[in-house]
């Protein structure tokens, strides 16, 4: 009998707390051993882990690797993965590979097989590909069931169709699905961090809203502890509520600590949009049982007629160079706009081409925008990026251009000895493709059952750790 089989089938909400342990954020920036073992010591009925984000950006998706490094992604995966069958209990794990598109989804059930194979591992794995045929959201377009999340510019049906990869953030409904079949470790491509925790109590029929409010509370592990830690938590839910308590004794659940974290990620903190429907926390409760463990009661839930479907695409704009260097001239920096915009245009003259210019001047707004009377007066940093069809273009645009603005005459320049400053050399880095956001999107009326395809087999490694 599988690990799902077997919770599913043997517990019951009236046996007692079902314990959920959040091994990891984000899968692959290093667990923390020590509080995993704590909480393994436990002996939870699941393990959860979310494994990407959209957060660094579309190159990810775009390119389809993986944010973290891979030595450090194996070693997470064969921590949890040995440690739930051991305990014999499921392991979920969410946005496979960073962004979960395919090619990560198959790099980290590749990782997974390779894993069994070392340590002669045999279980059931079911994995959940989440990706979204650009057909599919053109027709989505057409039909006016394409609503941005934020300032998103509508995108054309070429724009859609040069997308490299397009991914759909599955929720619970989906997973729940996946979920039927015999499983121990289901991987889930682009999943809702919230639905990699939530499906199994769900499932077994606790309250959706006490589900989706634990699972949106430690699918960042102990980041809703003072101080936050990135350690595994340990989650108790019953009918009525949930006790939360880091496995690291120094991280502390509080009940400000953990009433806070309504506001990571959110715009707001009373109202969660999920893919089935809304968490409530207007009434939620917190309460401190001593001073490493918080409890908490009271989210409501309003479910959503027909589930929604965020849809995510990233297409290529060109290959990249990025300019480092910095400025001190006081009298430079007082105009270095009107500069950088004066050798922009002498270099346009000298390098023909379609590439581009974007300035990011750390010490005059970089980070977010700033009024002149805050800008520093004593040097900035200067990161130059230059986009462009081909990384020759762009590395040509990027060195003319530093020549150029070292020795640019600008008004009252004192010395002509050079303007910029530079940490190493060269100071043109190669920057790899540039991709852009072209789809970050609720799709309305999403036929979820065909856009996710659900597959499982037995993986099973070899008593010598070598293929037969």
């Amino acid at each position: 009998m599988s690990a799902s089989e077997r919770l599913l089938q043997s517990h019951r909400v009236q046996d007692g707390p079902l314990r959920i342990l959040a091994a990891s954020g984000q899968l692959g920036y290093g667990i923390p051993e020590a509080a995993l073992q704590r909480g393994l010591a436990r002996r939870p009925h699941l393990i959860g882990c979310d494994m990407g984000s959209i957060d660094p950006g579309p190159y990810y998706l775009g390119s389809g690797q993986m944010a973290a490094p891979a030595a450090m992604v194996y070693r997470d995966l064969e921590l949890v993965l040995t440690a739930a069958l051991a305990q014999g209990i499921p392991l979920i794990i969410g946005s496979a590979g960073t962004a979960g598109a395919r090619p990560q989804l198959d790099a980290t059930v590749a990782m997974l097989r390779a894993i069994a194979q070392a340590k002669n591992l045999r279980f059931r794995l079911t994995t959940v590909a989440s990706d979204v045929a650009p057909e599919q959201v053109v027709q989505a377009l057409r039909a006016g069931q394409l609503q941005p999340i934020g300032p998103m510019a509508k995108p054309t049906e070429a724009d859609i169709l040069q997308c490299s990869h397009i991914v759909g953030q599955c929720g619970t409904e989906t997973l729940a699905r996946a979920l039927r079949e015999p499983t121990d470790v289901l991987i889930a491509g682009r999943a809702c961090d919230t639905a990699v925790f939530a499906v199994l109590p769900e499932m077994l029929g606790y309250p959706v809203a006490l589900c989706q409010h634990m699972a949106k509370i430690i699918e960042c592990t102990s980041l809703c502890c003072s101080p936050s830690a990135r350690d595994a938590m340990l989650a108790e839910l019953d009918m009525d509520g949930f006790t939360l308590e880091s496995m690291n004794p120094l991280a502390h659940a509080t009940p400000a600590s953990v009433a806070a974290h309504a506001l990571y990620e959110q715009a707001d903190p009373h109202e969660v949009d999920e893919p089935t429907g809304t968490l409530l926390l207007q009434q939620a409760q917190y309460q401190a049982l001593d001073a490493h463990r918080a409890r908490v009661s009271g989210a409501q839930w309003r479910p959503r007629a027909q589930a929604t479907l965020k849809i995510e695409g990233a297409a290529r704009v060109g290959e990249r160079c990025v300019l480092l260097a910095g400025v001190a001239d006081p009298t430079l920096l007082a105009e270095l706009n009107p500069a950088l915009q004066a050798v922009e245009a002498r270099v346009r003259q000298l390098v023909p081409g379609d590439w581009a210019l974007h300035p990011h001047i750390y010490g005059q707004g970089a980070v977010r925008p700033l009024p002149p009377a805050q800008h520093s007066r004593h040097e900035a940093g200067l990161v130059l990026e230059f986009i462009a069809p081909s990384a020759d273009l762009a590395r040509t645009a990027a060195g003319v251009f530093k020549q150029n603005l070292l020795h640019h005459g600008f008004p009252g320049r004192l010395c002509s000895a050079g303007n910029l400053a530079f940490a190493f050399t060269p100071s043109e880095l190669d920057a790899g493709t540039a991709y852009r956001f072209v789809l970050y999107h609720v799709m309305q009326a999403a036929p979820l059952a065909d856009i996710f395809k659900i597959d499982s087999c037995t993986v099973a490694g070899s008593p010598s750790g070598v293929n037969p």
